[in-house]
């Protein structure tokens, strides 16, 4: 044999064994994903190099991508369009708790149910598991149209919520099925386009719907909807699905992780619910629901650790540096951006004086904004399989977007409230993909569905947890000037206003004379201050993350990969024969 046939024998066996590794110009890892990311031993049922994308045609995929990005739609609308709604929700059933509950059950649902359904996609299959919360979140959204009482319509949204959680996290899994790692970004940028419109026209959709028809339609108009998209994704989604038997399926599944880890969430997201607003901060119950929310999330990690078999959150996905990192940047995004969102509204409505319906409005150029700056990064990252540039100049957006709301003033100047909010937007698009493109180019093929699970449950529960923090310092900022207040307005007004009911009185502003009215705008504009510069610290603090995470270069190739209990069964087997995966090393 040659010296240059042997050189290019030992090169072939170089490439079967692992990807190149170099250093780029940033200092970090470049890697050429190859569909192990690193990782050389994959069990053998989960993959297939056969591409069946090329088999589907362009109107199929059309379809299965229209049925995804409605049930982005219906949940991320469904997240906001109550809100301009509670106090017709509220008048009607005679019950202000429903400004806490009504909300607070979506959310804390979603979160807690997020990580389970995945690991129910891996054991039955994406379509059976995706039918399923389809299915949920048209029963739950039928009970909320129905609701009789306030206790119904909660317990309509919490099904609604773990529903959502299933709609938002399959979305996810299911285009990483479809689409190789390059082409996903697309996807993904069209999806956060998706959500980013849907949760902007929430607010006016729910109150003119509240207004001129009924609050019974924000739920209604979800039925048609769901029902197309099980609709066409009972007949065109392709996915494999494996027989698994319901007892064997059953048995598999991780039930000491699943019903820690929504134990834990949440026990801990109804302590930041109830802190301030229905009991104080000091009270026994608020003290007891975080602490032992936190005991039984370290019992959670201690399970998947060391106890579960098929675990829904591998402890292994944790070990990188990068991955952490970029789990990071996700909490980190998913409080700015919703927090923002959320705040927002409440600044033009407290400071600025604007109906709900027209707080909406006003919250259309963030909203555009974000949802072009995401359909940007899904083309940029299409093109050039590169994500670190668009994260590094998007979360510089997004911090300098958020350090100039603390800016905004007490008059309606446009200039500045439009460019602060596009600023803000544009950087906050490419949050929504790039960093679990970085996720997922850092774990192996057959952990990719598992790792779109953890991320879409980091990101739920930024969002849940960011609106509570949120609502927490913009309460203590109303106290602390609660006697500016009540020295202009009396101590009727101080009551209303300050307090855990004070954003549920914002209404309540427009009344005032137009003198007392000023009182209270800066009193608000002065308490959102503060919450502008925690999003600006997270949003710095996301920028520095970035350069923690290795710029893996994404592969244009598709794999596709298998479910089922035979391949989580293979899959346990050789994570347990290797002591830690064949990482590159910087």
């Amino acid at each position: 044999m040659s010296a240059d046939a042997g050189d290019q024998a030992a090169a072939n066996e170089r490439d079967e064994i692992a990807p190149q590794a170099s250093r780029t110009g940033y200092g970090t890892l470049e890697q050429q994903d190859r569909g192990s990311s690193g990782f050389d031993s994959l069990p053998r049922a989960q993959l297939s190099i056969a591409d069946n994308q090329n088999e589907r045609s362009a109107l199929q995929t059309f379809l299965i991508m229209l049925a995804l990005w409605l049930s982005v739609f219906v949940a991320a609308l469904d997240t906001t369009i109550i809100s301009t709604a509670l106090t017709t929700i509220t008048n009607e059933f005679r019950s202000s708790a429903g400004y806490i509950w009504v909300p607070s059950a979506f959310m804390v649902a979603a979160a807690a149910a997020t990580p389970t359904w995945g690991k129910w996609s891996d054991i039955w299959g994406r379509r059976p598991v995706f039918l399923l919360a389809t299915a949920v979140f048209f029963v739950g959204s039928l009970i909320c149209a129905l609701a009789k009482n306030m206790a119904m319509l909660i317990a309509g949204r919490a099904i609604q919520g773990v529903a959502a959680g299933g709609l938002i996290t399959l979305t996810e899994i299911v285009i990483s099925d479809l689409f190789s790692m390059r082409e996903r970004a697309k996807y993904y940028g069209l999806i956060g386009t998706v959500w980013a419109f849907a949760s902007g026209l929430g607010p006016v959709v729910g109150g003119a719907l509240s207004e001129k028809v009924s609050w019974r339609w924000c739920f209604y108009i979800n039925l048609p909807i769901t029902g197309l998209t099980f609709a066409i994704l009972l007949f065109f989604l392709d996915l494999q699905t494996p027989r698994t038997p319901l007892i064997e399926g059953l048995k598999a599944i991780d039930w000491l992780g699943s019903l820690s880890s929504a134990g834990g969430t949440v026990m801990i997201l109804l302590g930041l619910q109830f802190g301030g607003v229905e009991h104080p901060w000091k009270s026994v119950i608020v003290i007891c629901l975080v602490i032992f929310g936190g005991i039984t999330f370290t019992l959670f990690i201690a399970i998947e650790w060391k106890v579960s078999r098929y675990p829904i959150m591998p402890v292994r996905l944790f070990k990188s540096i990068s991955n952490a990192a970029s789990l990071l940047a996700c909490f980190f995004h998913g409080v700015v951006y919703v927090t923002a969102a959320y705040y927002l509204a409440l600044y033009f409505q407290a400071v600025l004086g604007s109906s709900p319906i027209l707080a909406g409005v006003w919250l259309l150029p963030y909203a555009l904004a974000l949802a072009l700056g995401s359909v940007a990064t899904g083309a940029y990252i299409d093109q050039t399989g590169c994500y670190l540039d668009t994260l590094r100049v998007g979360f510089f957006l997004m911090t300098l977007g958020t350090g100039l709301f603390i800016d905004l003033p007490e008059t309606r100047s446009w200039a500045k409230i439009i460019i602060y909010q596009i600023l803000g937007g544009a950087g906050g698009g490419p949050g929504f993909q790039a960093p679990l493109l970085a996720f997922q180019a850092g774990v192996s093929i057959s952990d990719r569905g598992t790792a779109t699970n953890v991320f879409g449950f980091i990101r739920y529960l930024a969002n849940a947890v960011g609106v509570s923090i949120g609502a927490i310092i913009v309460q203590n900022g109303v106290e602390n000037r609660a006697d500016t207040i009540r020295q202009s307005l009396g101590d009727a007004a101080e009551k209303i206003l300050s307090g855990g009911s004070a954003t549920a009185n914002i209404p309540v502003i427009r009344t005032l004379p137009v003198a007392q009215q000023g009182v209270v705008h800066h009193v608000f504009n002065q308490a959102l201050r503060n919450v502008w510069i925690l999003l600006t610290v997270l949003s710095a603090a996301s920028f520095g993350l970035v350069f923690f995470i290795d710029h893996i270069m994404l592969s244009a190739e598709h794999e596709i990969v298998r479910t089922g209990l035979d391949v989580e069964e293979e899959r346990r087997k050789e994570n347990e024969g290797q002591t830690q995966p064949a990482e590159v090393q910087n």
